[in-house]
C-alpha cells in the first residue's frame, strides 16, 4: 500500500493507520476500547506475564526441566529505551560464544531502527552481530568489552539483550545462554583452560545429557518441526534409526548381512531374537517396558529403541501394523527417535553421533575425580570393545542366554528339555561345553587384563527360545497342515509341548529360574562354568591375563551358594590340574531380593564379591512385576503424583538404596575386602549412580553407550561429597 518493505520505512501517518488496526482488533478480542491510561496499561501487562507461568507451554517445559510449579516467576518494570529512533538506533541479542558449537566468538544479530521484538518476531530480517562493527564501529567495541566483562563476572557464557539509542547503548539484560550439547562440554573445558573456572567446576557444569546426546545420532530438530509421531512408546534406548519394517528377526539378520536398513518391529522380543536386533538399526515393540529384554539389550548394544508403543497393533501374518487409520507394511520405511520415545512414517534426516575431543578431556578430567570404579554390562566381543573405547574398566555383567540359542545351538536346547535323566542332559550339555568356551575365550581375550563377571544361566530353558509357550502349539499346527512335516517331527514338537507345559511357570519372573534352576539340575551350571574356566585356563597357557569372575543369580538362601560353591571349586580344581595352571576366579552372588540384602553378612562368608541386580531388587521390594507395572499404572502414579519418579528407570533412594546400605554395611563387616558392585540398569543412570557413591560401592555397571555418562556422574558425586565436607 506505501510502498515500503519493512515497517521501519512507514511513515507517521502509516503509522497511526497501523495503531488505529491494532485498536479495532484488540477491541473485538476483548470487547472493551484499549486503555490509554499508562498505569493501566502496565497493570495490564504485568499480568499477563504472571499468567504466562500457567499457559501450556511454560507447564510442559517446567516439566521437561524439572523444575518445580510452585516456582513461580517475577516481573521487571524498568524505563523504556528506543532502538527505533532512528539508523544510528537498533536493537539485539548477542552470545559471548557461540551456542551452537562452543566457538570463542560473539555470535548474534543486530536489527537498526528498530525495537526487541521486531528481532524475535522476524518481521525483518537481522543483520550479524559482526555487521555491527561497520555500522557503529564504537559500540561494536563496546559491547565486545561489555561481553567479556560479563562473561568473566558470571564464569558462564552469556545472552545478552541489548538496545542503541542515538548511538548510545544499553544493556536490558544478561543471563546464562542456552546451548548445543556440543557447545556446553567445549565452553565449559576451554573455560577451564582459560583459567575463568576449575575442572571441578567445568565437571559440574555438563549435564549427562549432554554426554549422552553426542553419543547417539539424532534427528535432525528441523525435521521433527515439519513432522508429526504417528506413535509413541517408551524412550528404551536413545537415538534415531532409519529403515525398512521387518517383522521377522531371521529376516532382519539377513537383510541386515546384505547391507540394508531396517527396522526390527515385534510384539516384543525374546533371546532368540538377538541376531535380528544386532542387525537392525533400530527395534520397535508393541509391549514391554524399561527393562524389558528389548529395552535392555537394546541399550547394551546402543541400538535406539521404541519400547512398549501399545498403540501399535501387529499383525504378523500379513506383516504389517496399524496406528489408527495408518497403515504400515513390510519394507514401509519408518524413523524412530528412540530419545523421545516418538514413531514416524517416513525418512527423517539425522545428525551423526561423535564424542569431541573436548569430551574426550573432560572426561578424563572426571577419571581423576571419581571413587566409583566404571564397568559394562556387555555380552559379546563387539559390545566390550565398544565399552573399552568409551573407558569402562572391566564387564560387570556378561549375560549367557544367548550362549545356548546363538548360531544354531537352539536344537541342543530341545535336547535339554526333552532329556528325562541327569545322564541324557549331560550328553547334551557335552555339545554345548566347546561351543560356549570358545565364546568365554573370545569375550576373555578382548578385556585381557581387566575382570569380566558371567553370570550363569539366569531362566528357565524353554524361555531362551519361546516368550510365550503356547507359540510352540501354533508352530505344531503350522507344521502339520501348512508344511506337511513328517511323523517324527510332528512327535518331537508334541513332547515338547507336554514338556514345556509340565514346567512352565506360573510366575516366571519368581519361579523356576536362576540359582533354583542351577540346584535342581546342577549339571548345567557345572557346564557352564567348565567352558569359562577352561576358556580362561587355556588363555593363561597363552600367556594372556583372564581375570574371570563366576556370579551365581537370584540367590535368597545362604545354602544355595554353598550348594553351588562346592561345584565351582570342584570345576575349579579340575581344570586347574587339566591344565595345570594356577586359577584366581572369584565366586559372587547378584542380590536381588530382600532377604538376600538382608543376609549380607551371611552371604559374605561364602563369596568374594556382590552384584546389585537392582532390576529384580526393585520390583520384589515394592512387589510389582516391572513389565505389569510400566504398562499398567506406572505412568498413572507418576501423572497423580503417587510416586516422584519410577522406580525402575531411577533407584528408589527411600526403600531399595536403604536395603543396598545396609546389605554393603553389614557384608563389609564380615569381609572389609568384598567387592561391591551393581549391574541393573540403575547403574547407568545418574540419580542412581550418585546413590551408589553414597552407599559405598566399588563400581557400577551399565551398557556401553551408558559408561561416559557413568564417568561424569561418579566425578560430580565425588566433588559433591567434597565440597559438603569443606
Amino acid at each position: 500500500k506505501y510502498g515500503v518493505k519493512y515497517d521501519a520505512e512507514l511513515s507517521a501517518e502509516a503509522m497511526k493507520e497501523v495503531v488505529k488496526k491494532f485498536k479495532e482488533i484488540y477491541k473485538k478480542e476483548t470487547g472493551e476500547d484499549f486503555p490509554q491510561d499508562p498505569f493501566v496499561q502496565l497493570r495490564r501487562a504485568i499480568e499477563t506475564v504472571f499468567k504466562s507461568w500457567n499457559n501450556p507451554r511454560a507447564i510442559k517445559y517446567r516439566e521437561i526441566h524439572k523444575i518445580p510449579h510452585d516456582m513461580g516467576t517475577a516481573v521487571n518494570v524498568q524505563m523504556m529505551v528506543f532502538g527505533n529512533f532512528g539508523w544510528d538506533s537498533g536493537t539485539g541479542v548477542c552470545f559471548t560464544r557461540n551456542p551452537a558449537t562452543g566457538e570463542k566468538e560473539l555470535y548474534g544479530e543486530f536489527l537498526p531502527n528498530a525495537q526487541g521484538e521486531d528481532v524475535v518476531a522476524g518481521i525483518r530480517t537481522p543483520y550479524s552481530i559482526k555487521d555491527l562493527k561497520d555500522r557503529l564501529p564504537d559500540v561494536y567495541k563496546q559491547l565486545v568489552k561489555v561481553a567479556e566483562l560479563l562473561e568473566r563476572h558470571y564464569k558462564d557464557m552469556q545472552d545478552i539483550e541489548f538496545t542503541v539509542e542515538k548511538g548510545k547503548l544499553w544493556l536490558l539484560q544478561t543471563r546464562t545462554g542456552k546451548r548445543t550439547a556440543m557447545a556446553a562440554i567445549k565452553i565449559a573445558v576451554d573455560m577451564a583452560r582459560e583459567g575463568i573456572i576449575t575442572k571441578e567446576e567445568a565437571i559440574m557444569r555438563v549435564k549427562p545429557e549432554h554426554i549422552q546426546q553426542l553419543l547417539h545420532r539424532q534427528i535432525d530438530p528441523k525435521a521433527k518441526e515439519q513432522h508429526r509421531p504417528i506413535a509413541r512408546g517408551l524412550p528404551a534406548s536413545p537415538g534415531a534409526a532409519v529403515g525398512k519394517v521387518i517383522f521377522s528377526s531371521e529376516e532382519a539378520e539377513e537383510l541386515g548381512k546384505r547391507g540394508e536398513k531396517v527396522i526390527l518391529v515385534r510384539p516384543e522380543t525374546t533371546p532368540e531374537d538377538i541376531g535380528g536386533m544386532a542387525a537392525a538399526q533400530g527395534i520397535l515393540t508393541a509391549r514391554g517396558g524399561m527393562t524389558s529384554h528389548a529395552a535392555v539389550v537394546a541399550r547394551a548394544m546402543g541400538k535406539p529403541a521404541v519400547v512398549g508403543a501399545e498403540m501399535i497393533h501387529i499383525d504378523l501374518e500379513k506383516e504389517e501394523f496399524r496406528v489408527g487409520d495408518v497403515v504400515v507394511k513390510k519394507g514401509d520405511v519408518i524413523t524412530i527417535d528412540g530419545t523421545a520415545g516418538e514413531v514416524y512414517v517416513g525418512e527423517l534426516p539425522t545428525i551423526e553421533p561423535k564424542l569431541t575431543s573436548e569430551a574426550l578431556e573432560l572426561l578424563s578430567w572426571c577419571d581423576e575425580y571419581r571413587k566409583l570404579g566404571i564397568r559394562a554390562n556387555a555380552d559379546t566381543p563387539e559390545e566390550m570393545r565398544r565399552a573399552l573405547e568409551f573407558g569402562a574398566e572391566g564387564v560387570g555383567l556378561t549375560r549367557t542366554e544367548n550362549m545356548f540359542v546363538k548360531g544354531g545351538r537352539t536344537d541342543i536346547v530341545y535336547e535339554i528339555l526333552l532329556a528325562e535323566t541327569e545322564e541324557e542332559r549331560r550328553k547334551a550339555l557335552e555339545k554345548l561345553i566347546p561351543l560356549q568356551k570358545q565364546d568365554f575365550k573370545e569375550i576373555l581375550e578382548v578385556m585381557d587384563g581387566k575382570p569380566v563377571i558371567v553370570r550363569l544361566l539366569d531362566v528357565q530353558f524353554y524361555a531362551l527360545v519361546f516368550a510365550d509357550p503356547e507359540q510352540l502349539i501354533e508352530q505344531y499346527y503350522k507344521k502339520k497342515y501348512e508344511e506337511g512335516a513328517g511323523s517324527e517331527e510332528l512327535m518331537r514338537l508334541e513332547n515338547l509341548i507336554h514338556r514345556v507345559r509340565a514346567i512352565r511357570d506360573a510366575d516366571p519372573q519368581m519361579g523356576f529360574r536362576a540359582c533354583r534352576l542351577g540346584i535342581v539340575y546342577p549339571e548345567v551350571y557345572e557346564a557352564q562354568m567348565r567352558a569359562a574356566i577352561e576358556a580362561a585356563a587355556e588363555l593363561k597357557k597363552e600367556g594372556k591375563n583372564p581375570i574371570l569372575e563366576i556370579m551365581v543369580p537370584g540367590t535368597a538362601e545362604p545354602n544355595e551358594l554353598r550348594f553351588i560353591r562346592r561345584i565351582f571349586e570342584k570345576v575349579l580344581k579340575e581344570v586347574s590340574e587339566k591344565y595345570d595352571v594356577e586359577l584366581d576366579v572369584k565366586y559372587g552372588t547378584m542380590i536381588e531380593s530382600p532377604r538376600a540384602a538382608l543376609l549380607a553378612d551371611e552371604m559374605a562368608e561364602i563369596c568374594d564379591f556382590f552384584s546389585f541386580g537392582t532390576n529384580d531388587l526393585t520390583q520384589f521390594t515394592f512387589g510389582w512385576s516391572r513389565d505389569d507395572a510400566e504398562r499398567a499404572f506406572i505412568h498413572a502414579y507418576l501423572k497423580k503424583k503417587v510416586l516422584p519418579y519410577n522406580p525402575f528407570q531411577t533407584l528408589d533412594d527411600k526403600g531399595v538404596a536403604k536395603l543396598m546400605e545396609w546389605a554393603v554395611k553389614n557384608a563389609r563387616k564380615v569381609k572389609p575386602d568384598i567387592e561391591l558392585g551393581i549391574c541393573g540398569e540403575h547403574g547407568g543412570e545418574p540419580r542412581s549412580i550418585e546413590i551408589c557413591h553414597k552407599v559405598g560401592l566399588d563400581y557400577v555397571s551399565a551398557s556401553p553407550w551408558r559408561i561416559p555418562v557413568a564417568r561424569l556422574v561418579a566425578a560430580q558425586a565425588a566433588i559433591k561429597e567434597k565440597q559438603q565436607k569443606e
